[in-house]
C-alpha cells in the first residue's frame, strides 16, 4: 500500500505532513511516486493567500480519473483551508470523490478517520480546539536530512487584519519548556544538526503559561546550552514582541544563527496600523538597528505585503525606502489577497490588480539587486557550512547553509552530509553562494538517506 502526500504553505504544514507521514507509515504505507498511483493521498492546505486555494482545488480535480480507475484509492483534505467555516461543505460539492476531510486541530485523529473509511462512505470532522498533548505525542516521519522541525506554539493572538490564521489555527498555545527541551536533545542524540523552532509568533512563547521564567530568551538559553555542535533556527517572529533578551541570548550564544526572518509587512505607518501591526517603521528600524550592534555579522529575511486597501503611492515608496534601509538578504513578497472573514476583506479603498503587480515587480527588482550585492560581498571569504543534501541538477554538486541563511553549492562526496566544514566563497548570484570546501571542521557519524520526498511541499 502506498501513500502520497502535498504539503502547500508553510513550514508548520511541512511539520504536520511529516505527522501524518508517520501515521501512514506506522500503518504499512510506504512512499507512492506520484498522487496518482498511490492508495492514500493526502492535500495539506494552505488557506493565507487565495492563489494558494485555486492551486489546491485544481490538483484535487486532477485526481478525478486516478479515482475512478481505482475506487479504493482514500483522497483526504486537511489543514488550513479545510478549517474555514463552510469549505468542508464546499469540497464535497465540488469534489465528491473526496474520503475525508478534518482541519488544523484533529490530525492526531487521522488513523481513527482511515478507519471510519473503511466503514462509511465519507468522513468529515472540523474541531475547534484540541489538547496539544496528543499533536506532540504523534511519530514523526521526518524529511528533511540533517534538519528537524520543532514546535514550541500553537495558534495565534495577533489577528492582523488580512490574515486568516487565528481564525483556522485558534489561539496561541505553549508547549512545556521541558518537553520542548527534551525533544531537540533526543534529536541531536539521533545526529540532526539543524533544529528549527516553529511558532506562528514565537516571541509570546510562554505568554499563556503562568511562570514568569517561561519564555522565549530562556528557552533559546536552556537549547543554546545543550552539549552539541549544531545550529538553532527560529521562525516566525513578530516585530512587536521581540525582546532585547532575546537579541542578547542570540549575540552571547555558540549555537544561534545570526539570522532574523523580522516580517515587517509594509514600510508605511498608516498601512501597519490599518493591518494592525502594533508597531511603528521606527520600532522596527531601532529593532534592527540594535540587532546590528550586538551582531554586526546577522543577515535579515522579511515579509512584505503590497496592494493592501488604502495603500498609495506614497506609502508603496515608503516601503521602498524600508528596504533601502534595512537592507534585506531575503524578502517573501505577496500581493495583497482577500480573505474571507477578515477585517480587510471588506475595507474601502481596495487597490486595482494591475497596480498590485507593478509595485510588486518594482519591490522584486529592487530586492534582488540588494541581494545579490550581498552575497558577493562574501566572495574570497570563507565560511563555515553545514552540508545538508545533494545538489537536485548538478552531479558531484552538495548544497548546504551558512550561518548567516544563505544557500551554498559546492563539489563534495555524500559521506560529508550532515558534516560542518569551511568553505572558500568563489562565485555568488542573488540567492546562491558557489565555492569549495577547506576543511572539515566535524564530520558526520550518521548516514542521512538523501534526497527525500515523502512531503511533497507545492
Amino acid at each position: 500500500m502506498k501513500y502520497f502526500i502535498n504539503t502547500y504553505g508553510c513550514q508548520m504544514n511541512v511539520h504536520e505532513s511529516e505527522k501524518l507521514a508517520g501515521i501512514l507509515e506506522d500503518l504499512g504505507y510506504s512512499l507512492a511516486d506520484s498522487d496518482q498511483v498511490a492508495d492514500v493521498v493526502v492535500f495539506n492546505t494552505c488557506a493565507i493567500r487565495e492563489s494558494a486555494e485555486q492551486k489546491i482545488f485544481g490538483n484535487i480535480g486532477m485526481l478525478k480519473q486516478a479515482k475512478k480507475q481505482n475506487p479504493n484509492m482514500i483522497i483526504a483534505v486537511c489543514g488550513c483551508m479545510s478549517q474555514q467555516k463552510g469549505y468542508a461543505e464546499l469540497i464535497v460539492k465540488k469534489y465528491p470523490y473526496v474520503d475525508i476531510i478534518f482541519g488544523t486541530h484533529n490530525i492526531a485523529r487521522f488513523k481513527d478517520f482511515l478507519n471510519k473509511r473503511n466503514k462509511q462512505k465519507r468522513v468529515i470532522e472540523i474541531v475547534e480546539t484540541e489538547d496539544i498533548s496528543c499533536r506532540d505525542n504523534m511519530k514523526v516521519a521526518r524529511t528533511s536530512g540533517v534538519n528537524a522541525w520543532v514546535n514550541i506554539t500553537y495558534g495565534c493572538n495577533n489577528f492582523c487584519t488580512y490574515c486568516i490564521v487565528p481564525y483556522v489555527r485558534g489561539r496561541e498555545v505553549s508547549r512545556p519548556a521541558a518537553d520542548i527541551i527534551g525533544e531537540v536533545e533526543e534529536l541531536l542524540k539521533q545526529g540532526y544538526k539543524q533544529i528549527t523552532l516553529l511558532g506562528q509568533n514565537v516571541n509570546s512563547y510562554g505568554n499563556d503559561i503562568l511562570d514568569d521564567n517561561v519564555n522565549f530568551a530562556n528557552l533559546l538559553q536552556s537549547l543554546d546550552n545543550l552539549p552539541y555542535k549544531y545550529r538553532l533556527r527560529f521562525m516566525t517572529s513578530h516585530p512587536k514582541d521581540l525582546s532585547l533578551k532575546v537579541l542578547e541570548v542570540m549575540a552571547g550564544s555558540k549555537n544561534i544563527c545570526h539570522y532574523l526572518h523580522l516580517p515587517v509587512q509594509s514600510g508605511s505607518d498608516f498601512i501597519l496600523k490599518a493591518m494592525n501591526r502594533k508597531y511603528t517603521v521606527d520600532k522596527y528600524l531601532n529593532l534592527i538597528e540594535t540587532a546590528r550592534k550586538m551582531m554586526p555579522d546577522i543577515q535579515f529575511s522579511s515579509d512584505l505585503i503590497v496592494g493592501f486597501p488604502g495603500e498609495t503611492e506614497d506609502d508603496f515608496n515608503k516601503t521602498l525606502e524600508l528596504v533601502k534601509k534595512v537592507r534585506y538578504q531575503q524578502l517573501f513578497t505577496f500581493i495583497y489577497s482577500k480573505r474571507k472573514g477578515t477585517v480587510a476583506e471588506t475595507m474601502d479603498n481596495q487597490v486595482d490588480i494591475k497596480i498590485k503587480k507593478q509595485r510588486l515587480s518594482k519591490l522584486i527588482e529592487l530586492e534582488k539587486g540588494i541581494a545579490t550585492e550581498i552575497s558577493q560581498s562574501y566572495i574570497g571569504k570563507t565560511v563555515e557550512v553545514l552540508v545538508e543534501g545533494k545538489h537536485p541538477k548538478k552531479q558531484g554538486y552538495l548544497m548546504g547553509s551558512c550561518d548567516f541563511g544563505k544557500t551554498i553549492s559546492f563539489k563534495g562526496d555524500d559521506k560529508l552530509l550532515g558534516s560542518f566544514a569551511y568553505c572558500l566563497i568563489e562565485k555568488a548570484n542573488h540567492t546562491t553562494l558557489f565555492g569549495s570546501i577547506t576543511k572539515i571542521i566535524q564530520s558526520s557519524e550518521t548516514e542521512y538517506n538523501l534526497p527525500t520526498n515523502k512531503i511533497r511541499r507545492k
